[in-house]
């Protein structure tokens, strides 16, 4: 493969990444301007594509009778201990209620009660039957008469050291190098799995809660050209149900089912309930189940014996919906949760701006701190537990933004000298050359990440010793990077997304190491410093990568420090 095929194509707005939030983001925009030209470049198919494209069972993020986006704000400011941005969530609480009744006119699915109303399975969540909710979105996406790039993996903004004025994509079908020109990118990639060793192995390894293909591309491309980042440190570590990493949350949210040890003992009931109640039940939830194990109680299961025929078959229907696999393996082993309690544990940390806030520092406007680039989803910062619909939120206000800005900014091409450089990095890996596969390389990655980095096998505990080898590490073998090979443009597309996964690991460190505290207990803990520390550490840390000196420069953002062109 000596050479890729060049394809030149111009567009008003550019999306990278057609999941929920990419596809409402092009749907807003064309509504809001039907002339406008938009395209979205996705590296699967729009159709089934992020974490959403086993579909979903409840929109988790909905003002139920009785909330308002004063009560919601409260609700996330409680759970992260009092570091989120106001201004973020509040927006997106606005908008909740109206995203979903608009999806819901495209073809969602919603259960209604017997007065008609939305289904709740909380204060804040209804009941849908949202297996096609990812056709739906995509049949919404062509009809508005979008662009898309289906099974185009954006590897690099083109930047002009300003302003971002587009993206560069590789097919690994057709192994050609799109060079999309845009007066405005909107980012919606998703968080990032794969940056800690999976709990399974070989080809079950990407069994995994997070949908494997969300890699953090959307955060590596943003700091290499040194975007500013946000609550890295704060990782998302879920509580599934153990082999099929199915959510939790289907079975006990709204239910009255037991958390039991391998005693028989309610736990979570009887000796953590006063860490919170409703406050930061899902982080305790964790936190008591990982306690347990660590003092020889464990496996923990959620009890769901004595659950009726009728409630067995609404649990199996919500889980098809969203996690198929649970399903056909409890048919395939015989098994009835109603008969035997389900299995639960941790899995592997993910970075992620959707129930956690790590990702882009980014204004109210969701404009992020590069000219000419917005973020919106679980790759934007500083808002949690958004879920789908604050993805959805976030996305309409990013393409009502962008749509405003662009019109007095002309459509500039990158040149020929600056193509040829991104299609020489994305080429190296395929010169024939002797090197190390990505398999291999990607396996030592993950091993430093597990076992200095807060891993799933050290109970995802930090200390700044671990973390400083954990730097070194990485750093040694930065320099494999380059002897990177694939023998296919499959291959080669995973080595790029090692090197995305890399570039997210560095920042991940850097911010790991600068929060001297522990802010939120498992997804943040500092053994060597294990408790809270409000005098110092109540706000946000954020980062910039310098690539002239390849180093990450470390910043403490006030809690009331908002805008992010600063």
């Amino acid at each position: 493969m000596a050479d890729i095929l060049t394809v030149n194509l111009d567009t008003d707005i550019l999306i990278i990444g057609g999941g929920a939030a990419g596809c409402m983001a092009a749907i807003e925009a064309k509504k809001a301007d039907p002339g406008i030209r938009c395209i979205i470049m996705e590296k699967a198919h729009i159709e089934r594509s992020g974490c959403l494209a086993m579909g979903l069972n409840a929109i988790n993020a909905c003002l139920n009778n009785g909330q308002t986006p004063e009560t919601y704000t409260k609700y996330i400011r409680d759970e992260f201990f009092g570091v989120i941005r106001e201004d973020l969530v509040y927006s997106i609480a606005e908008g909740l209620n109206d995203a979903v009744k608009e999806v819901e006119k495209m073809g969602l699915p919603i259960e209604k009660d017997q007065n008609g109303d939305y289904a709740t399975r909380g204060k804040r969540s209804i009941r849908i039957f949202g297996e096609r909710l990812k056709p739906i979105l995509a049949t919404a996406v062509y009809r508005a008469k979008v662009g898309v790039l289906n099974r185009v993996a954006a590897t690099n903004f083109i930047f002009d050291g300003e302003r971002v004025r587009g993206a560069y994509g590789f097919s690994n079908r057709d192994g050609k190098l799109y060079v999309v020109h845009a007066r405005a990118v909107i980012v919606t990639t998703g968080g990032a799995s794969g940056i800690y060793k999976p709990m399974k192995k070989g080809d079950a390894r990407n069994t995994t809660w997070y949908c494997p293909w969300n890699v953090g591309t959307g955060y590596a491309m943003g700091i290499r050209i040194g975007a500013e980042m946000t609550s890295f440190e704060n990782r998302f570590i879920p509580l599934r149900v153990k082999g099929v990493n199915a959510p939790t949350g289907t079975i006990a949210q709204g239910s009255d089912i037991m958390h039991r040890n391998a005693r028989g003992e309610a736990y979570l009931e009887e000796r953590y309930k006063h860490l919170g109640g409703e406050k930061c039940l899902s982080l305790y939830r964790l936190l008591a189940t990982l306690q347990e194990e660590k003092a020889g109680k464990g496996p923990c299961c959620l009890d769901t014996r004595g659950l009726s025929v009728e409630a067995e078959e609404k649990l199996k229907t919500a889980y098809l919906n969203m996690n198929p696999a649970i399903v056909l393996l409890w048919a395939n082993d015989g098994y009835c949760p109603g008969k035997r309690p389900v299995e639960i544990s941790g899995m592997e940390p993910v970075v992620i701006g959707g129930h956690c806030q790590a990702g882009y520092w980014i204004d109210k406007e969701r404009r992020t701190t590069i000219k000419g680039l917005y973020a919106a989803g679980d790759v934007a910062g500083g808002a949690p537990k958004k879920y789908v619909s604050g993805a959805w939120v976030e996305a309409k206000i990013a393409a009502r933004t962008a749509i405003e800005e662009i019109a007095n900014i002309q459509l500039l091409h990158i040149n020929e000298d600056e193509v040829n450089k991104e299609k020489e990095r994305i080429l190296c890996c395929m010169n024939g050359r002797e090197g190390v596969s990505h398999e291999e390389l990607e396996r030592i990655f993950h091993e430093i990440m597990d076992e200095y980095a807060g891993g799933a096998t050290v109970h995802y505990e930090l200390t700044e010793s671990k973390l400083i080898i954990a730097r070194d590490k990485l750093r040694e073998i930065e320099e494999k990077l380059q002897y990177l090979r694939a023998k296919d443009k499959h291959a080669l597309l995973s080595c790029l997304e090692l090197i995305d996964r890399f570039d997210v690991a560095k920042v991940l460190i850097e911010h790991l190491l600068y929060r001297q505290e522990t802010r939120w207990p498992v997804y943040q803990t500092r053994i060597d410093y294990p408790e809270r520390d409000d005098t110092n550490w109540l706000g946000f840390v954020n980062s910039i990568y310098d690539p002239v000196n390849d180093r990450v420069k470390m910043i403490k953002r006030a809690l009331n420090e908002t805008l992010c062109n600063i």
